[in-house]
């Protein structure tokens, strides 16, 4: 078996995908650990017919990963075949206003990043801080209070032995907590496990433009607990982000208008990174096609073999339901819920690279147009191989409650099927950017999640610059993060989002002399083109940062 990996994929691998002896020394190659995760996900198939011959999709799944078409999340490739077993990315725990839910809590949480699980918490269902607590007259503590116990936990629990879990924090802005909330991470020393969103509302936004005021309700007791000014407030949340790059923003309404069992409850958090908005207990496990290698030559330019990315998707997602049932759960209830709504999340890397190769202005109107045409084609075929399978094995069992019945749909096997997530370990072993961002730099340094310090020089540049193509590295075509304005950042995700179920992870890379102002008016157009959320960074605003441009620059 022969494998195209980069040298920094291999170090990648060795440090956290290959398995270890009690020694810590690697005994498993890149190779047999994509054989050990065709494997494992392919015996899924004698689960529903008894006469399938599990190797001909192991073979198919094998080829699949071997030649980087397809990467399933970092769980699936750690554990998969392995005793801990357990191959989902994303989790979202609940957090109910009581001592006995928090700590319940917090101890699935232990059980979820030990696995290599990442998760999400809403704590908008705490009271806030000096509130009563009647059953011991005393006070309480609010939810940033307990934020840092949860920080605590997770900074001393390694996933995997590996690194360290990581979290979102999601609170309502008409939380009377939500200033101490947008604010506690100007402290770089606060909450380093949690990526933090404040639950933005339609309402608050059409305040924002109408400049009024902002009702803050307790959600101990549903009464109005104050009222702030909603552009103040919005101010105060835009210059936390300039200052830090914390919070981010999650529009709650416009998640919920796509959430597919609103009888279940309403999503009041994402994973880790916020691509993957869920109920609680609710897990999905990921996984992004490389596009770099759905290309074909054309007569003039590469250009995208449809048909091989059909197939691919197609594969692609049997592969991801096949893996809701070999999975480990961590827990029962969470376990119950999966397999309710037996969500999963098919996505792309390599869309920078992608263009690249095609000849095409990343942020350009063209760049706009192949992400819809792109994402559009994917999302399509992955729901017509989520109702083959339906067909087959049985749609998710909630789905006579969805609005994909209510709306007479073809019955679905997943009751969601596209998100896009930034793919950080996942696109250095395939040798391609990172999910649907634009190349960072053509020469840069990335400290990885455990660590690890990596220089990259970018794959595709150099290959241009080996075929002597000067032309396809200036301004006009080769452009990175920095290089383009915040408002074309948005415009590809929002392209993006049009045509994916759940949500799209991008990061809006700001210059460092950007002004407050000018990041304010990027987040409103997030909010009007339809995202779901935003995560921003202005660059240089932390003193570690994980990537930088040119080599050698530690933190």
């Amino acid at each position: 078996m022969r494998l195209d990996l980069s040298e920094n994929a291999k170090r990648v691998l060795e440090a956290r995908y290959l398995e270890k002896d009690e020694d810590a020394q690697v005994i498993e190659t890149p190779g047999e650990m994509f054989e050990r995760v065709a494997r494992h996900v392919a015996a899924a198939e004698k689960v529903f017919d008894w006469k399938t011959k599990p190797g001909a999709y192991e073979e198919r799944y094998l080829d699949l990963m071997t030649s980087l078409s397809f990467l399933p999340n970092s769980p699936t490739l750690m554990n998969a075949g392995r005793r801990l077993g357990q191959l989902s990315a994303c989790f979202v725990l609940p957090v109910e206003d009581n001592l006995e839910s928090i700590f319940e809590t917090l101890k699935y949480t232990a059980l979820i990043h030990k696995s290599g699980g990442g998760t999400g918490f809403s704590f908008s269902r705490v009271r806030p801080k000096n509130d009563v607590v009647a059953t011991t007259s005393g006070i309480a503590s609010g939810p940033v209070a307990f934020m840092r116990i949860f920080n605590t936990s997770t900074t001393i629990i390694k996933q995997g032995g590996t690194r360290r879990g990581a979290n979102m924090g999601v609170l309502r802005v008409d939380h009377p907590d939500i200033e101490e909330f947008i604010q506690v991470k100007k402290d770089p020393s606060e909450l380093q496990s949690f990526n933090l969103s404040a639950g933005m509302t339609d309402d608050f936004m059409k305040a924002i433009i109408k400049g009024g005021n902002h009702l803050l309700i307790n959600p101990r007791s549903g009464k109005v607990a104050g009222k702030v000014h909603a552009t103040e407030l919005f101010d105060r949340i835009v210059q936390s982000a300039w200052e830090s790059g914390e919070p981010g923003l999650l529009f709650l309404d416009r998640i919920n208008r796509d959430n597919p069992t609103p009888s279940l409850g309403a999503i009041e958090c994402t994973n880790p990174c916020g691509e993957q908005p869920l109920l609680p207990y609710e897990s999905c496990n990921l996984g992004s096609i490389n596009l770099v290698k759905m290309l074909c030559q054309g007569p003039a330019k590469p250009e995208i073999d449809w048909d091989k990315l059909r197939e691919t998707v197609h594969l692609a997602v049997r592969f991801l339901d096949d893996v809701i049932e070999v999975n480990h759960f961590p827990i029962p209830e969470i376990e119950r819920m999966t397999r309710a709504n037996r969500k999963i999340g098919l996505g792309i890397m390599g869309f920078a690279h992608l263009l690249i190769l095609m000849g095409i202005r990343y942020g350009s109107e063209e760049s706009v147009r192949a992400a819809e045409e792109i994402m559009g084609f994917i999302t399509r075929e992955a729901h017509t191989a989520s109702q083959s399978l339906a067909q087959e094995r049985g749609a998710f069992p909630n789905f006579q409650i969805s609005t994909l019945a209510n709306k007479g749909g073809k019955p679905l096997r997943n009751a969601s099927v596209t998100t896009i997530a930034p793919t950080g370990s996942l696109s250095i072993i395939a040798g391609c950017s990172s999910g649907i961002e634009p190349v960072f730099a053509a020469a840069y340094t990335r400290v990885t999640a455990d660590g690890m310090e990596l220089n990259e020089l970018d794959p595709v540049y150099c290959t241009l610059l080996a075929d002597q193509k000067p032309e396809a590295f200036n301004k006009e075509l080769f452009v990175t993060a920095l290089d383009l304005a915040p408002g074309k950042h948005v415009e590809i995700q929002a392209a993006f989002q049009r045509h994916t179920d759940n949500a799209v992870s991008k990061t809006i890379n700001f210059p460092t002399h950007i002004s407050a102002e000018e990041m304010k008016e990027t987040l409103m157009l997030a909010h009007e083109l339809g995202c779901k959320g935003i995560t921003i960074y202005r660059d240089n605003s932390r003193a570690c940062q994980v990537i930088r441009c040119g080599l050698n620059k530690p933190c």
